[in-house]
């Protein structure tokens, strides 16, 4: 598997969840904040996005589930594939991609009014799907974004009355409630303890094989930890963000093409 930053053509497009930027640009009114990004995101597999704050990661993976629209002023060129057909195409409601691509803000945000329960089925509602069995579908997705053994007893309970972290997997487990076949996670561990880190990260692990998952990430340790590969943006002074290179995550550590992303990779930078 080759993942590049000019761009990849990969047996693993034909997976279901294989998304892909294809000379993605974007502006906030006349500021360009991101040049020419290409990136393959295969399928069933952890993609970090890693570099200095400031170069347009959190951008990017906005531009990915169609939110950079949502701000008045931002501008896009390019396009982005999602199993090869692009999700910005006329014909495309961002409604159904962002429910096919789904999202983890950096700070928890759980419905504080709701309860655990209904959390975890709020964005099913929200897109008006029906759910013929409510329990079933909330207990395996706090299985799968591994609460469950922790608040199967108290689902009446507020979801704003969990802890950090458990918020943090309560926002994933509403998200995989959708089935969705991409999630993306802006910072999820950096307001979170060690523990509840860990927990992330295991939950990370266990949702590969279903899910595609784009993490943007400062911490340097974790994109070892939980990657498969990585792409290392950068912005110059009063330059726009671009990838510097990209590849497996043991050759963007190991082994890296470029001296930026060695020096930024060993802590010498950023």
């Amino acid at each position: 598997m080759t993942v590049t930053a000019e761009g990849v053509t990969n047996v693993e497009a034909t997976k279901s969840g294989a998304l892909e930027a294809r000379a993605v640009s974007a502006w906030f009114g006349n500021h360009k904040v991101l040049e020419n990004v290409n990136l393959f995101m295969p399928p069933q597999s952890v993609t970090a996005l890693i570099g200095p704050s400031g170069c347009g990661k959190s951008t990017f993976l906005r531009i990915l589930n169609r939110m950079h629209e949502l701000v008045p002023i931002a501008q896009l060129s390019g396009e982005v594939l999602l199993d090869n057909e692009d999700i910005y195409a006329a014909n495309v409601r961002a409604t159904h991609t962002r429910a096919r691509i789904g999202m983890v803000f950096q700070k928890p945000n759980p419905f504080p009014a709701m309860t655990i329960y209904e959390n975890v089925l709020s964005g099913l509602k929200l897109t008006g799907t029906t759910v013929p069995n409510p329990d079933e579908v909330v207990e395996t997705s706090l299985r799968q974004a591994s609460l469950w053994n922790e608040v199967k007893d108290r689902l009446d309970s507020p979801g704003g009355a969990l802890s950090g972290g458990q918020q943090q997997r309560l926002c994933i487990a509403r998200s995989l409630a959708v089935q969705p076949d991409v999630l993306l996670m802006d910072e999820p561990c950096s307001a979170l303890d060690p523990t509840s880190t860990r927990r992330v990260e295991e939950t990370i692990h266990d949702i590969k094989q279903r899910v595609t998952v784009v993490i943007v990430t400062h911490n340097m340790q974790q994109a070892q930890r939980v990657s498969q590969q990585c792409a290392f943006f950068l912005a110059e002074e009063n330059q726009p963000g671009y990838i510097v290179e990209a590849g497996l995550t043991t050759d963007i550590f190991g082994n890296p093409k470029d001296d930026r992303t060695n020096d930024y990779v060993n802590g010498r930078f950023g």
